[in-house]
């Protein structure tokens, strides 16, 4: 977790603050209102000290790989990305009011909803890996649940691409859902590690814990659980209401040797599908692109570190809306909001008009008067 305060929102051209809603290890996120259309979204942005290209690379094929993928019904929905009046990258995306970080841990969570998740899941991965990428982060608080209650995949922060085999590639991990070769660190991902990571999510949702995760104190530290990784030996989920299928389902997913396991995402989905079907449910659609499908537009550069994006040499802030005084840092943490807008949209030609008006009536009244004099009639 997170041990500091969000850095300062950054003012947005046509965003209004709202609150924080999170910190990790190098960006922060928050809670903007768009002005057009009007909607919450969720604004996510580096903080002001960093500098790091390596930060920079990563945040940059953050956005270009939702880019690619966020039109899919199960992968969070990215609306724009640019850069801050301070310098700061941001990415405007879907405000997802809630996720699966902590729901787990202290609720049971029904089968049936499990089975969904895994299966929707499964869709996303498969239609990342038929575009060339890999998440490399699959776990349950990157799971986010929509306004409309749908689980979506989210955080491709330290996402790469299966073509990518650099030595000097960064080496990311959440170790209770990586798998044995990549806790090893003799792979930085694959399909077939993401199929563990998903198998692995899909446990934690119906155990309540991580698969190699121990209730005793102390007894999950990164080397404990690193070793009892290494040694990969499945243990059934203690609950008499999943289905013996289900559970060789996972056993497979997350098998030691990554030949035994499925091959594709979209496999262990078909798998989860027939559990449903077994236990009467309709199965949830697989939701994947077809054979002829590709991207857009052109590949991820995840060698890009460079500040994309027009940054605005100023903003101003929006007077057509009460502003509330703010106390710095500390308010952030508290939820106190400051209301920053865009532009005010004002008519620069409103008084000349006013006063052109004003003209014409003086100017025509005078005819009429000229007129009437000729006539006689004055």
């Amino acid at each position: 977790m997170a041990t500091r305060l969000p850095s300062a929102p950054p003012i947005l051209p046509g965003l209004a603050y709202i609150r924080p809603l999170g910190s990790g290890g190098f960006a922060d996120v928050f809670l903007y209102e768009q002005d057009m259309p009007r909607r919450n979204v969720a604004v996510k942005v580096m903080p002001s000290d960093v500098r790091d290209p390596e930060l920079r690379r990563m945040f940059n094929a953050e956005a270009d790989v939702l880019a690619h993928l966020s039109a899919h019904p199960s992968i969070v929905t990215v609306y724009q990305a640019s850069i801050s009046a301070d310098g700061r990258p941001y990415i405007v995306m879907e405000y997802c009011p809630g996720s699966l970080a902590q729901r787990y841990r202290v609720e049971r969570i029904p089968v049936e909803e499990v089975l969904a998740i895994g299966v929707r899941m499964s869709s996303a991965l498969e239609s990342a890996h038929r575009a060339g990428l890999i998440h490399r982060d699959v776990k349950p608080s990157n799971i986010l649940i929509t306004t409309f209650g749908t689980p979506v995949l989210a955080d491709f922060g330290i996402s790469a691409s299966l073509q990518r085999k650099s030595g000097g590639e960064v080496l990311a991990m959440s170790i209770p859902w990586s798998s044995p070769e990549v806790v090893a660190e003799q792979t930085s991902g694959t399909v077939t590690s993401e199929v563990w990571s998903l198998g692995a999510t899909v446990y934690s949702l119906l155990a309540g814990h991580s698969p190699f995760e121990r209730r005793e104190r102390g007894q999950n530290t990164k080397d404990l659980l690193r070793r009892r990784i290494a040694r990969a030996t499945y243990v059934e989920i203690p609950r008499t209401d999943v289905p013996a299928a289900l559970q060789s389902v996972l056993a497979t997913a997350m098998s030691r040797d990554p030949g035994r396991r499925y091959d594709s995402a979209r496999a262990l989905g078909e798998a989860l599908r027939e559990v449903q079907a077994g236990l009467g449910l309709s199965p949830t659609p697989l939701e994947i692109p077809d054979a002829e499908w590709s991207p857009a537009s052109g590949p991820v550069d995840f060698g890009d570190s460079a500040l994309r994006g027009p940054a605005r040499s100023h903003i101003e802030r929006d007077l057509t809306r009460k502003a509330r005084a703010g106390s710095g840092v500390a308010a952030l943490a508290r939820d106190e909001d400051t209301e920053i807008s865009a532009p005010a949209r004002r008519g620069r030609g409103a008084v000349p008009w006013v006063v052109g008006i004003g003209a014409g009536v003086v100017v025509g009244a005078g005819a009429v008067v000229v007129t009437l004099l000729a006539a006689g009639v004055l």
